[in-house]
């Protein structure tokens, strides 16, 4: 098409228009994947997301899902536009390897269905999702004796699993063998289907609608205009360099220094994140694909600065990233990878934040709590069942303005996995939870404080497997800024059947268990500012709701509370601040 016959760009209230609809489009998606999977971990939980890109593989809509997903989805389109040899209207592909399909890790199974609208090829619907099991040395496919990927489950390279409208029954069947869940891996990848067979035709009906070169200007635009916006937020920053650390001090066997060093290069509207130093790849499961650290520090970035710029591809135009060969952030194959949306993203989330805190820290998030809670599968009626302590899930970090959430999820999802029902539970496995509530003084204290972790005890009714993933164990589990504290770290026991005494588990590991109650003390995330600073009333309703307690009302953030906890003693706690505030306090 010669540039007079082009098509002319579309104004800003057109772009918004647009990406409100693609964004709509991956929200529909969404909920046909809830509504119609069988696995919990979808229906109740929502480990899935789901996005649309364009003809290119580039991201233009991740509205449902979970950040560390789809900010990566583009290496996936990418890989099927490499690697298929041909691509036609029906056809559906499939695909998981994070070494040559473009995967984070071998779990994410990612359906990419290509959209044709007279012919020609528009773009492509989404779907990545956690499957509930993929074989491996472990049901639930978290095992943290892996030494190698081929510990860790099925490998799957980009395949057609439907062409040209029939599906292919000799991979399903193949699929179907190589999990211990069969019964929930049908219904989930047809609802996988069903998702990107709403989000293929939705977004066909947007480009018929304005027509096919029409839509991809428009795609086009969406995609400068996100980049537009993230290039003039960077120019809020001074320009120079900064850096940022986090670590973890194990490999999953043994007591070990694993950092992750990051250097943020601001410049000229752009940002460059580079990864030289880092920890070697680990002996472990915490490792992390290329695709992994991009979606990281997408998220990263996207966390940092305003939420009302666009999260498709295009905005990530302005972010480059150095993660050399043979480290955490980019392990050589055949590496373990499956820990990798989890540990190591959370310290590359991390590094990347502490950075550009560095550069601003009034736009600074202060860390979340790591995550202890572990995955237990079992027989019920016949069949595998894997069960995720999702009650057990740790707490948010505060920001300038708003105190961190409680039991908010790793960082990784940024709040986006739901908390399922207890009674639900209680009725789809053979457990009883006993009991959850907020764990008095977790959180983080500060001018805005941290999320509250949690007290999680259920009782396991008949023999299970129990998989530990308990890096929110310990100290290094949050961290705070510009004065604000770190939350109080997890803990994770057992108590067997008759038992009287609780048994600290390790951090990584597989358990054969009898009938026992299991505990998950979760992790507070960390405050932000300085505790004496935070208002008087903020704090008289965290001791009436059992956040903290009158003890670190007075000892943290200087305040006395009258008998009765509804007020504050104003004189007392004038008196008390002061003296905690001068130099000999």
């Amino acid at each position: 098409m010669s540039e007079t016959n082009a098509p002319a760009r579309p104004d800003p209230v057109g772009l918004a228009i647009i990406q409100k609809q693609l964004d709509y489009v991956s929200t529909r998606m969404g909920w046909a994947m809830t509504r119609t999977a069988r696995s919990p971990i979808f229906s109740q939980s929502h480990d899935f997301s789901c996005f649309l890109t364009d003809s290119q593989g580039q991201v233009i809509a991740q509205a449902d899902g979970l950040p560390i997903h789809s900010g990566g989805g583009g290496f996936a389109v990418r890989a099927v536009l490499a690697k298929a040899e041909t691509i036609s209207d029906g056809d559906v592909f499939l695909l998981s390897d994070p070494y040559v399909a473009g995967g984070n890790h071998l779990p994410d199974w990612t359906l990419v269905r290509p959209v044709f609208v007279e012919e020609t090829l528009c773009g492509f619907a989404c779907n990545r999702a956690h499957q509930s099991d993929i074989s491996g040395g472990v049901a639930g496919t978290y095992n943290a004796g892996a030494t190698e990927i081929f510990h860790e489950g099925i490998r799957l390279p980009v395949l057609k699993l439907v062409e040209k409208g029939k599906v292919r029954r000799d991979l399903w069947d193949l699929l179907l063998l190589n999990t211990r869940c069969p019964e929930l891996m049908d219904g989930d990848l047809l609802a996988m289907l069903g998702s990107t067979l709403v989000g293929g035709e939705r977004l066909a009906e947007i480009a018929r609608r304005l027509g096919v070169d029409v839509v991809r200007s428009y795609f086009e635009a969406v995609l400068d205009a996100g980049c537009a916006a993230l290039r003039r937020a960077i120019k809020t920053l001074p320009a120079g360099e900064y850096s940022g650390e986090d670590s973890s001090d194990n490999n999953c066997f043994e007591e070990l220094d694993v950092p992750v060093k990051v250097k943020l290069t601001v410049k000229d509207g752009e940002l460059h994140f580079d990864f030289t130093g880092s920890a070697p790849q680990s002996k472990g499961f915490k490792n992390s694909s290329v695709a992994n650290t991009h979606s990281a520090v997408y998220l990263a970035v996207a966390a940092y600065f305003d939420p009302s710029i666009a999260r498709n591809e295009g905005t990530y135009r302005a972010v480059s990233i150095t993660a050399p060969n043979g480290t955490v952030v980019n392990a050589n194959a055949p590496a373990p990878m499956t820990m990798n949306t989890v540990f190591p993203a959370t310290e590359i989330i991390f590094a990347c934040w502490k950075a550009l805190a560095a550069a601003d820290p009034v736009r600074g998030c202060a860390g979340w709590s790591k995550v202890a809670y572990g995955v237990s599968s079992g027989q019920r009626r016949g069949e595998t069942y894997v069960m995720y302590h999702w009650h057990g899930s740790p707490a948010g970090g505060a920001v300038n303005g708003r105190d961190g959430f409680h039991i908010s999820g790793h960082v990784t999802t940024l709040g986006g996995l739901t908390l399922p029902n207890a009674e639900e539970y209680e009725h789809t496995y053979p457990v009883r939870i006993i009991h959850q509530e907020f764990r008095q003084d977790s959180a983080g204290p500060g001018k805005y404080r941290g999320g509250a972790g949690i007290d999680y005890e259920v009782e396991m009714l008949e023999p299970s497997t129990l998989t530990t993933r308990s890096e929110g164990v310990g100290a290094l589990v949050s961290y705070g800024l510009e004065g604000g504290g770190s939350g109080a770290g997890g803990d994770v026991y057992i108590r067997k059947n008759g038992e009287c005494a609780d048994t600290r588990l390790p951090r990584y590991g597989t358990f054969q268990m009898p009938s026992m109650r299991l505990t998950i003390l979760a992790g507070g995330g960390g405050g932000y500012g300085d505790p004496l600073a935070r208002h008087p009333d903020a704090v008289v309703a965290d001791v009436n709701d059992g956040i903290i307690s009158k003890k670190a009302a007075r000892e943290i953030y200087g305040c006395i509370l009258t008998e009765n906890t509804k007020s504050i003693d104003l004189p007392a706690t004038l008196a008390l601040r002061d003296t905690l505030t001068s130099p000999a306090g």
